[in-house]
């Protein structure tokens, strides 16, 4: 971006547009005297053009001296982010009921992957990290900004990390844990299963409480088709084969977790509705981000000075030596 800090002085090269008009008419018109290359020749032919070269040179110089008096400016802009971010715990269940093949694409596992990877991808400014439960539950990465880092953490995320099982409370409280020193002003746990708490020593909605005191918000998810799905076997000897396995959801926990702390309960039964709720989520936990464009000027001055000062010199050095007028 380029400005001029006084670009009243530009209209000096009026003046000079002006004058070097009426020398040009006056050079190519044809004037007394001869320009020679050398001494020993005094032939005025093609005179006209030289003169128009060097009072181009002298013209040229003028301009930039009067554009640098203008104070010509480069400037770039840096944008200052600052934000009223929200931290975002994400709970993914990996239990072994979670490779039923209802929740496309693949299973509900590699459904939740994909979905936790756009939640992630659409919120640069927040930092999110990610809780991974069966039986038991451990932080797969906790919160941060670094997001590349957190979504190869998400793709690593696959069946028997733990024992099987399904310790609803227990992955709520690490989720928690791990967000109840946060500074933000919005805390967030999404919590997705598929199952009822059956392992663990926090009951769901023990640890629903301790949200709640810490000011953290639990939206809940419940991912299965209604009645059978699709479960995979593998047999080593048949190779694999598909039974059909009840949905278990345990709704009316999901559903108390979600009123205690303020959040939502939803429930998923294929892979859009899966998609639109993680969308809806991030809608309603946007953060507040406010930019600040600062510009930087670079005076380009001094670089027109001497490129002016270059042309004069030219300009003079040929007139003395090549085009030396001979009165």
């Amino acid at each position: 971006m380029i400005r001029f800090a006084s670009p009243a002085l530009l209209l000096l090269a009026v003046p000079v547009l002006l004058g070097a008009v009426a020398s040009a008419r006056g050079w190519l018109g044809g004037r007394a005297g001869a320009l020679v290359s050398s001494l020993g020749l005094f032939s005025g032919r093609h005179r006209g053009w030289r003169y128009a070269l060097l009072g181009g040179l002298r013209t040229l110089a003028l301009l930039g001296l009067v554009v640098a008096l203008a104070r010509p400016q480069s400037g770039h802009s840096e944008v200052t982010v600052s934000t009223e971010g929200v931290d975002v715990m994400l709970a993914l269940d990996t239990s072994g009921s979670m490779r039923a093949e209802d929740i496309q694409p693949g299973n509900r596992l590699a459904a939740a992957r994909t979905v936790a990877r756009r939640f992630v991808e659409a919120r640069p400014y927040d930092r999110t990290g990610l809780v991974v439960f069966a039986s038991q539950a451990f932080t797969q990465c906790p919160l941060t900004l670094d997001h590349a880092v957190l979504l190869r953490l998400i793709d690593q995320v696959n069946f028997g990390m733990v024992e099987d099982g399904t310790a609803i409370g227990v992955a709520l409280a690490c989720a928690v844990n791990r967000l109840r020193s946060s500074p933000a002003k919005s805390k967030v746990v999404v919590l997705l299963t598929d199952g009822r708490n059956n392992m663990g020593s926090i009951d769901p909605l023990t640890a629903a409480r301790v949200a709640q005191s810490y000011g953290v918000k639990v939206y809940t998810v419940g991912v299965g088709v209604e009645g059978m799905a699709l479960y995979p076997v593998d047999d080593p000897v048949m190779g694999r084969r598909y039974e059909r396995l009840e949905s278990d959801v345990d709704e009316g926990v999901l559903r108390k977790i979600a009123d205690i702390t303020g959040g939502r309960y939803y429930r998923a039964t294929s892979g859009h509705e899966l998609s639109a709720i993680y969308d809806e989520i991030n809608r309603l936990e946007k953060s507040r981000i406010d930019e600040r464009v600062t510009m930087e000027y670079n005076d380009l001055g001094s670089r027109l000075c001497a490129l002016a000062l270059v042309l004069v010199g030219l300009e003079q050095l040929l007139r003395q030596t090549v085009w030396l007028k001979v009165p």
